[in-house]
């Protein structure tokens, strides 16, 4: 047991490995949920990690899932460790330290609440980023009652139906970018846009979306390069055989684990499309609850070789074939349906900004039921259409008549809308059979079925 003083106090420590909301003590060093996580996942023995790039990768809260080598070797040089869990004690002299770097952070916090802006133009100058080494406003913080309010969301259970008062926000969302722990709301003075696009001309206002969505997805994806190099590999042996023994308990957990990784970028690359984080915080969990699976469906599409019928799963190039395999035939028509769908995605040969502007018309789609902000999120909506239509013009010739790549596209979205509901199903299916089966928090609170049929019916 640590000291009193210690777990009262020790989550005003920011995460040591990214700068995160710290939780506690994990493995040894303060960190957030999802460093501890991320520790904990990476202690499989089939990990097998690279950097794309030189070993030399920033991890802070906006980074920390761009390179997860980099990460691990992050953690473990600050002394992550499994058998630190054995011990449950702290030496005076580490109590010491804890307790110096407790009161540093408390007078750093009492410092600048005393120099606190009177003005909205200084909140706005001093608004901090999530690259920061230390995190000044802790009281901004969402308290750990939801895996989600690790991505800046207080998230009390969701239902239409609710009345919630909205809170103030705590930082002027006119800022140039807002911490992930801020709470947002919508502007309720001058249009919903006008932060975003504030001094373009209505033709540029295309090009900044653009360039923002393709630069959110290209920070919120593995690299084409990493992709290519995979493939061209020659198949991992031991890999194959450990992902052939598995069990079927096994592999649906193992596939939860890789899904809410991608689940995870996606949340960023939702918060990175311009005015996204002007929406309501309801309205924007609503639709990452019911869009969430969708989106990782167009990003499998990128992870397969359409020639060789194969798959880039985690680490390993698996051949699709082998994952298509259930024992119950329902599970057999969700793994071949997510399987087609992302073929045929991959099939129109669409580029990286192409796939990013799709990713934000099947995120925002405007007939999600539940949600609030119909107008808003309609007007981010036309202008991601707006956007697509144009790239896809510009790269595509029409498919059969007057048929475009567009017209296909669009077409998906009752199919993932479909898939998605089929994996609620067959979750269901498996949490009955297997009731003490744990699942990651996140995937749990993003597919917890009572909330998002709700969200999937209108």
């Amino acid at each position: 047991m640590y000291p009193l003083f210690v777990t009262a106090q020790i989550e005003i420590i920011p995460c040591k490995v990214c700068g995160d909301k710290s939780s506690g003590v994990h493995y040894g060093v303060i960190t957030c949920e999802g460093c501890k996580g991320f520790f904990r996942r990476s202690q499989s023995t089939v990990v097998n990690y690279q950097c794309p790039r030189n070993k030399a990768c920033v991890v802070d809260r906006v980074n920390r899932n761009r390179c997860q080598y980099c990460r691990l070797q992050k953690c473990l040089k600050l002394g992550m460790s499994r058998d630190a869990v054995k011990f449950g004690r702290m030496s005076k002299k580490q109590r010491e330290k804890v307790e110096d770097e407790v009161r540093y952070f408390q007078e750093k916090m009492r410092s600048q609440a005393d120099a606190a802006p009177d003005s909205v133009y200084d909140t706005q100058q001093q608004t901090p980023s999530s690259s920061d080494q230390y995190h000044g406003h802790y009281s901004s913080y969402p308290s750990y009652g939801s895996p989600l309010s690790s991505y800046g969301y207080n998230n009390p259970p969701l239902n239409s139906n609710m009345n919630i008062q909205p809170q103030p926000p705590q930082y002027d969302v006119s800022a140039d970018y807002v911490d992930s722990t801020t709470t947002y709301e919508p502007k309720q003075s001058g249009g919903f846009l006008d932060t975003d696009f504030i001094g373009h001309a209505e033709g540029d206002i295309s090009k900044v979306l653009v360039k923002s969505l393709a630069e959110a997805h290209t920070n919120t994806n593995p690299k084409l390069e990493y992709i290519h190099e995979m493939f061209r590999k020659p198949p991992d042996v031991p890999k194959l055989l450990f992902y052939n023994s598995m069990t079927y308990e096994e592999m649906w957990l193992d596939c939860a684990d890789k899904l809410t990784a991608m689940i995870q970028n996606i949340i960023e690359f939702a918060k990175l499309i311009p005015g996204f984080m002007k929406l309501s915080q309801d309205d924007q969990i609503l639709l990452l609850k019911s869009g969430s699976f969708e989106l990782a469906i167009v990003r499998l599409s990128r992870l397969i070789d359409i020639n060789r019928d194969q798959v880039l799963y985690g680490d390993v190039v698996l051949p699709i074939r082998e994952c298509v395999h259930a024992r119950d035939p329902r599970d057999m028509t969700l793994v071949t349906g997510i399987f087609d769908a992302a073929k045929s995605i991959a099939r129109l040969k669409l580029t990286e900004t192409e796939l990013a502007l799709y990713q934000s018309l099947v995120l925002l789609w405007p007939e999600r039921h539940g949600v609030r902000g119909n107008g808003e999120i309609q007007c981010l909506f036309n202008m991601s259409m707006a956007a697509m239509r144009h790239e896809i013009e510009a790269n595509h010739a029409p498919l059969k008549g007057d048929v475009t790549v567009l017209d296909t596209l669009l077409a998906k979205i009752p199919t993932f809308r479909e898939l998605s509901l089929l994996h609620l199903e067959a979750l269901c299916r498996f949490k009955v059979a297997h009731p003490h089966h744990v699942f990651p928090a996140l995937y749990k609170e993003l597919f917890s079925l009572d909330n998002v049929l709700e969200y999937t019916h209108g």
